[in-house]
């Protein structure tokens, strides 16, 4: 049978999908479905690791039977994930030891601000390019085993398994076959040197974790394992690419060569800029991290991220109920010139980059009688916009000199009225691509790559098309003002 169809799984924050490639690139069929969130208290984020895999399971089910090809026809399945969740499973049963703590949880804020650890703050950021955050899966490992009755021993001895998403549906796919990662995953965990490309024994040290637990290591282009007949999947296909969820947002934007950026709106917002073999480390709160050529070796990018933005959307629409769904929120706003000089700062886990401030906490200012849930609403959708200002003119600064086009992903890029503000805040071009989900499509082009299926890196530039390009459009004295305002009520969050 003639295989020429790639799966691509996209696990991210909220919901999981699945998209099959044909052979010419584009999207033949797909399938979405969101899953629990859950907060025990308040600044604690968990999803169920199981009902992530049931969600990856009915996904894949659901673009096959929509494509009404034969499954024998998948050549390789390509993963993209959200990156920091960590989870442990033990290894005989595959059953998860907790739930799994995401990436936006702030639990492991002690740990950071212990002084027994911000101490080795320099040296983490020399060996991970990371800084000493809750964010990232280090803290969140060493919570677990100090925290769930038990593991610290099954640990020690080996019995169970720590992984990122990626890992964690790679072992389910292959029945337990394979624990692997990849370079862009790994450089996410505070674990990994990333001169050297090894799980680093001082850094274990550290954080007192055993490194039996911790997966293999490969590139993101290459063989990580093979399914089993499982749930409507034959046995036998390769796992060909396994990026994380940004760094396949900047491979399917085609941003191979140092010097190339994107920023992926989706629950949170990351810019990356690629800055090839050179590890460039930051002066203004960006991270330094491994992303991947178009042949899946691993070449060096800087990173901002900002934990809440599309997830200011939801929050709108599931908190306050203003909105029905997340595609309302342009329209509630028709009309409105401005938001009457209310500033929403939607610190809900705290602030990201260029800040760190895991203590921030969001607000709401500039409220008067005059103001209304439109301003609340449009307030809201601004400051995704200004949170990657903040981002945008770090980089800049970094980088030595003027970025004129920002290429841009994911869901909440197809809001007209925020393309429209980021290009007004940031003074320059956002262009915007025909296919937003490119995280599914950059990964798709790697596993590919790797069967030899398609050759080269121009196939991806070949297929990218420009649905948009947003220009500046109001003055840099206004622009100036609005960011002044936001800076004001950022500095009130931190207080």
């Amino acid at each position: 049978m003639n295989k020429k169809y790639i799966l691509s799984i996209d696990q991210g924050t909220t919901g999981s999908r699945a998209f099959l490639f044909d052979a010419s690139g584009k999207v033949f069929a797909s399938a979405y479905q969101e899953f629990k969130q859950y907060f025990p208290k308040p600044g604690w984020v968990e999803h169920d690791a199981e009902e992530i895999w049931l969600s990856c399971v009915a996904v894949i089910q659901k673009a096959i039977v929509k494509s009404k090809i034969h499954p024998e026809e998948i050549a390789a399945i390509g993963i993209t994930n959200q990156r920091e969740t960590t989870v442990i499973w033990d290894r005989k049963t595959s059953k998860p030891v907790y739930h799994a703590i995401v990436w936006q949880c702030r639990r492991t804020t002690p740990i950071c601000e212990d002084p027994e650890y911000k101490k080795f703050e320099p040296l983490l950021r020399e060996k991970t390019g990371l800084v000493l955050d809750p964010y990232f899966s280090g803290t969140k490992i060493k919570w677990l085993l100090e925290h769930v009755p038990g593991l610290r021993r099954k640990a020690d001895r080996g019995t169970v398994a720590f992984g990122t998403i990626d890992s964690w549906l790679i072992w389910k796919l292959t029945g337990g076959q394979s624990h692997v990662t990849d370079f862009t995953n790994a450089s996410r965990t505070l674990l990994l040197n990333i001169k050297t490309k090894k799980w680093d024994p001082k850094l274990l040290r550290i954080f007192d974790i055993p490194k039996k637990i911790l997966p293999k290591l490969q590139k993101s282009g290459s063989i990580f394992g093979r399914t089993i007949d499982i749930k409507g999947l034959p046995s036998g296909i390769p796992i060909a690419a396994v990026m994380g969820d940004q760094q396949a947002a900047l491979y399917g934007q085609g941003c191979y060569d140092s010097g190339t950026s994107k920023n992926t709106y989706g629950t949170g917002c990351f810019m990356m800029l690629n800055t090839g073999k050179k590890r460039v480390y930051s002066k203004h709160g960006l991270l330094t991290t491994l992303a991947c050529d178009f042949r899946g070796e691993a070449v060096y990018a800087l990173e901002g991220a900002v934990f809440i933005a599309g997830a200011v959307v939801q929050w709108l629409r599931d908190g306050l109920k203003v909105i029905k769904k997340s595609s309302d929120s342009e329209f509630a706003i028709r009309g409105l010139k401005n938001t009457g000089g209310v500033y929403v700062v939607p610190a809900f886990v705290g602030l990201g980059a260029p800040y760190w401030a895991s203590e921030a906490r969001g607000l709401i200012t500039g409220i008067t009688r005059g103001t209304t849930l439109q301003h609340i609403i449009r307030a809201s959708l601004e400051a995704i916009a200004y949170q990657s200002k903040d981002v945008f003119d770090a980089m800049r600064k970094e980088f030595g000199h003027h970025i004129r086009e920002l290429k841009v992903d994911g869901g909440a890029c197809k809001n007209n009225f925020l393309m429209q503000f980021q290009a007004d805040v940031l003074g320059a071009e956002i262009i915007r691509p025909a296919v937003v989900e490119l995280t599914a499509q950059g990964v798709a082009h790697l596993a590919a790559v790797t069967m030899n299926l398609w050759g080269s890196a121009t196939e991806v530039k070949k297929r990218y098309r420009i649905d948009k390009v947003f220009h500046p459009a109001i003055s840099v004295k206004k622009r100036g003002e609005l960011y002044r305002g936001w800076q004001k009520a950022v500095q009130r969050a931190m207080l």
